[in-house]
């Protein structure tokens, strides 16, 4: 079980760090701007703004954790914290994808998809850690 945890840890902070680094690039690959009339330049300044502090959030937290990971399987509280509320965003994120308001199959089908599956999978990775390192740490207490 530690096993499997501890490869799950960085297996779900290696993914979600790669999701960060890619969104740095997302705007250009997917052409954002050609749905924006440029007279919006505001909206394109906030929409860029979200994306690349999005994106650092993303990369440098779970950075941080893959550097902490000494901490975190060694049970201590606030890097449990830590990593329990990037799991809370992503799951965060798989609800969005499937309740809420889910991605558009246009123009991409397979790119919608895969958002959806790679969202799920990353949360429930991370459900698992997070809920079996709290496990440990009440067993150890």
């Amino acid at each position: 079980m530690e096993k499997a945890r501890k490869v799950l840890y960085y297996v779900s902070l290696t993914l979600s760090m790669l999701v960060g680094f890619w969104h740095f690039f997302v705007p250009h690959l997917y052409d954002w701007y050609a749905y924006l009339p440029r007279q919006y330049e505001s909206l394109i300044v906030a929409i860029d703004y979200t994306n690349y502090c999005f994106s650092a959030l993303l990369l440098g937290s779970s950075l941080v954790l893959i550097l902490l990971a000494k901490s975190a399987l060694s049970l201590n509280f606030e890097t449990l914290v830590f990593y329990t509320f990037l799991t809370v965003v992503w799951i965060f994120r798989a609800c969005l994808a499937v309740f809420i308001e889910p991605w558009p199959l246009e123009p991409v089908p397979a790119a919608a998809i895969g958002q959806l599956i790679g969202s799920i999978v990353l949360a429930l990775m991370m459900v698992f850690v997070s809920r079996s390192l709290w496990q440990a740490r009440r067993k150890s207490s």
